[in-house]
Formats: C-alpha cells, sequence, structure tokens
C-alpha cells in the first residue's frame, strides 16, 4: 500500500472502522501522515498565536477516529482483539508491548477479523 493509498483508505473508505484487517504499511503511513500533519497544524498556531493551539486541537479531534479505527485494524491484522490497544495505559511497559505488537507482520491466511488484506500481497 503506498502513502496515498493509505491516508485515502483511513480517511475516507474507513473512517471510523473497526472491523478488518490493516497492514503494516497502511498503519505506519497514517501515522506518519498524522506526524506531519501535526507538525504543520503546530507551526501555523505559533505563527498565528502561540497562546492558542486551535489549529492542532482541530487537527487532532479530526484524526482521532481513523487513528483509532486503524490501530484497532492493525492489532486484527496480528491476531489479537483490538482491545490490545488499552495495554498502552499502563505506564511505560503498556506501550513498548503495544508497539511490538503493531511492528509484527501480518499473520498468514484468514484469522477470526477477516482475511489477509488485498494489498498486503503488493
Amino acid at each position: 500500500m503506498t502513502f496515498s493509498q493509505s491516508i485515502e483508505t483511513c480517511l475516507q473508505k474507513k473512517y471510523c472502522c473497526f472491523t478488518g484487517r490493516a497492514t503494516r504499511s497502511e498503519y505506519w503511513y497514517f501515522v506518519l501522515f498524522s506526524f506531519i500533519i501535526g507538525v504543520v497544524t503546530s507551526v501555523l498556531d505559533v505563527i498565528i498565536d502561540p497562546n492558542y493551539m486551535v489549529i492542532s486541537y482541530l487537527a487532532s479531534l479530526a484524526l482521532l477516529l481513523p487513528g483509532l479505527g486503524v490501530v484497532w485494524r492493525r492489532l486484527h491484522d496480528t491476531g489479537r482483539s483490538g482491545a490490545w490497544y488499552f495495554i498502552a495505559f499502563i505506564p511505560i511497559v503498556g506501550f513498548i508491548v503495544l508497539l511490538v505488537f503493531l511492528c509484527q507482520d501480518t499473520q498468514q491466511g484468514d484469522n477470526a477479523y477477516g482475511p489477509v488484506p488485498e494489498d498486503y500481497y503488493m
């Protein structure tokens, strides 16, 4: 999956979708996109008015649901329930465990959350 396909999938096709699977490329491209948007909106906020970070907050709010959805689907892709996301709330260790899960390869074949995504074989 390319960068633009990932953004299109997360923001248009599966905006608030918590079912199915997401490949590593889809997830990490969306993380990169979110990071770039965060940097750009923070710079704009500092230029416009450093006391109020309105643009950054609005961008974060707009990316919240697609971000949660792609994490949930990525965990499904590794064969885990999306509820494993909540392990990140355990200080330090939880984030590391979640990061390891998100970096793992796609589970081969169909699993309980659906078939292997078509873009996995690209």
